[in-house]
């Protein structure tokens, strides 16, 4: 089997329901369907982000301070948000817990992954990877991490400030 190396905006996704199910046990099937992804995708992110240095030898344990090293120094670089029209959408970065019960927004001053499905309106922005918002829509703590991740994509300094901070204390507590 040749493996790609370098990491690609699905692994970020993995990675980040990795971190929400920590200590619990989990199966590659279970994750495809979670994040709407295939077996093989998730079976080649798993590689992918072991040689990345983000899990260990087994794929089981993952390395949670190289992954918040990327996620607050790498990711906007690497993976940058594509703003689009206000539309209505699924609220990420600080339109979304837990950074939207710190910050006080306007209602043009919105974030949304588009979706017909979307309770709010808002300025649309480009998700992660395009199967993230329905993988958030069904698990809430996977929803609030890509929204943090968002918010150091998209967010102004404070709202980065903010979400740097509580990736950090998330991804430390387990």
């Amino acid at each position: 089997m040749r493996v790609q190396h370098g990491l690609k905006s699905q692994d970020v996704l993995v990675l980040l329901k990795l971190a929400v199910s920590e200590g619990k046990t989990w199966r590659q099937v279970d994750l495809a369907r979670e994040l709407g992804l295939s077996q093989y995708e998730v079976s080649m992110s798993l590689e992918r982000a072991k040689n990345s240095g983000f899990l260990d030898a087994s794929k089981k344990l993952l390395m949670r301070s190289a992954l918040l090293e990327f996620l607050i120094h790498g990711l906007k670089y690497v993976y940058p948000a594509r703003l689009g029209p206000v539309c209505r959408g699924v609220p990420t970065s600080h339109s979304a817990l837990p950074l939207s019960k710190k910050i006080v927004s306007e209602a043009h001053d919105q974030y949304v992954w588009p979706s017909g499905e979307g309770t709010l309106r808002g300025q649309a922005v480009s998700p992660l990877y395009p199967s993230a918002p329905k993988a958030a829509q069904l698990d809430p703590k996977l929803h609030e991490l890509l929204a943090l991740v968002d918010a150091i994509r998209v967010g102004r300094a404070r709202e980065r400030q903010l979400a740097c901070l509580e990736l950090e204390r998330r991804l430390n507590e387990a």
